[in-house]
Parts: C-alpha cells; structure tokens; sequence
C-alpha cells in the first residue's frame, strides 16, 4: 500500500492522460463488441462535442491543480481534517477511508446539489441531453460545471484532510468510473447486479440517465453505490426501458451542437414532468 501511495504522490501527468486516453480508447472498443444499444448514429460525429467538453475539463483541472496540492499539504501539515483526528488506523483503511470520503463529496454531494438547485440543474443539463450516452459522455460537462465540480473536491481535500497521494489515487479510479458507468456496453445483468453491491455499475448509473423523474433523480454516486443505498438514492430500472435525455429538451440537433451546449446553461428553466 506504501507503493501505491507513493506512485500517486508522483504521478506524471503523462500517465494520468494515458489513463483518460487509455479508459476512452478501452470501452469505445468494446462498445463494439458487447453494445447495451445498438444506436443508429456516427460515433465520431457524437463523440466531437463530448470530446470538446473533455478537453474543457482538462484544462480547467490542470489550471487549479496546485491549489489541491497547496490544500493537502496545508492539512497534512497541520493535522487538519477528518483523517487526521480519527485515532490511528492500518494504512489501507486510511487509503480506503480517504478515497471512500472524497467520492462522497467530490461526486456524489455535488452531483445531489446539482440536481436540486434550479440555476446548477441547467448548467449540469449539458451533461444529461446526451441521447446517445456512451463513455464518451463521461467528461461532458460544460465549463463551469467543472468548476463546481472542483470546487467541491477542493472543499472535500480541504474537511477531510487528505494527503496528495490519496487526491490523485481517488481522481484516477474517479476517471475510469465514470467512463465505465457511461460505456456503451451490456455485462451479463447479473453480474451487474453484483457489482453494483460496491461500485457503480453500468447498468445502475445508466438508470440515472433516463429521461423523465424519478430516475434523473436516483443514482448520483461515481465510485461507490454506497451513498445511494445509504441516503435512499438507489433506484432500479429494466435497462431495455431506459430512454436518454431529459424530457424537456428533447432537441437533438441543438444537443450535439458545441455551441448550443455552451449557451444551455443560460436558457429559461423548465419544470420537468413527472
């Protein structure tokens, strides 16, 4: 576990895009080979806009990355946080604690906040009119969604008093999560069903992007199923039912526009039918 930790102390950026790039690369293949839809439209074409909203992302993290660094430091230097006054512990379970922690407020809690307040529901809208949802719309997230985002893990580095290490461990396994609660691809339901016991499994996270309510409103978790079975999140839909997007925005074209995504944020709010 030392090694582990100290090789995410480290990391170098080259293989932290490998990681993003590799994780794209990995389900866009087998989305091929085990589709959960068989969706009649131009991948390349669709990826363009969620590929753009990536790079965005990217951009925004590396640009912010070292008030993280300057944050943990600060705790761990200070025995400021969660972690660093609760009695000793064996070091997998701090790792585990810390990661555990982090996807609650880094993912889940910002996610829940977004979906229940009017103004962070439209900018988070660009993520959920995709209605062709593969891993590529794993980081399609506009702008300043990212940053909401960040905010909230700076916030959760900040009460939980997380080492570098254990911030760069839980954004890698954050990364390929996502991708794979997005991928495009059928796992025999019942080990689904298993995994989604632990980890957020395709199958449940895809419940989470049906179109209409109560299901857009159910399984925000990231890493761990946990907070939603804890917090009474977790919902169950037959994946042969689940439909994409949201019901007031059902436009297609202006949801695969670039520029129709950038302005959604802005556009007048409308009541979601139940």
């Amino acid at each position: 576990m030392e090694s582990i930790l100290s090789y995410f102390e480290t990391i170098p950026s080259s293989h932290r895009s490998l990681l993003l790039v590799g994780g794209i690369t990995l389900f866009w293949v087998l989305e091929g080979f085990v589709p959960l839809f068989k969706f009649d439209y131009k991948k390349w074409r669709h990826a363009l806009p969620n590929l753009f909203f990536t790079v965005t992302t990217v951009i925004i993290n590396f640009l912010l990355a070292f008030l993280l660094l300057k944050t943990s430091d600060w705790t761990v230097a200070n025995d400021f946080g969660i972690l660093n006054w609760l009695p000793s512990m064996p070091l997998w379970a701090y790792i585990v604690l810390g990661v555990l922690l982090l996807d609650f407020v880094g993912a889940y809690l910002v996610h829940y906040v977004e979906h229940k307040v009017k103004p962070l529901w439209m900018i988070h809208l660009v993520h959920h009119t995709d209605h062709t949802v593969d891993t590529t719309t794993a980081n399609r997230h506009h702008p300043l969604e990212s940053i909401i985002r960040y905010a909230f893990t700076l916030s959760g580095v900040f009460l939980i008093g997380v080492p570098i290490g254990i911030v760069m461990l839980y954004q890698s396994l954050s990364l390929v999560a996502t991708q794979l609660g997005h991928a495009n691809i059928r796992l025999p339901k019942k080990v689904d069903e298993v995994l989604s016991y632990i980890i957020v499994s395709p199958d449940m996270h895809k419940v989470h992007h049906h179109y209409v309510l109560p299901y857009t409103d159910s399984n925000y978790g990231n890493i761990f199923s946990i907070w939603d079975r804890l917090f009474g999140t977790f919902m169950k839909l037959d994946r042969e039912a689940i439909v994409y997007g949201v019901d007031t925005f059902r436009d297609s074209t202006e949801n695969g526009s670039i520029k129709g995504l950038l302005k959604q944020p802005f556009q007048k709010y409308r009541k979601p039918t139940q």
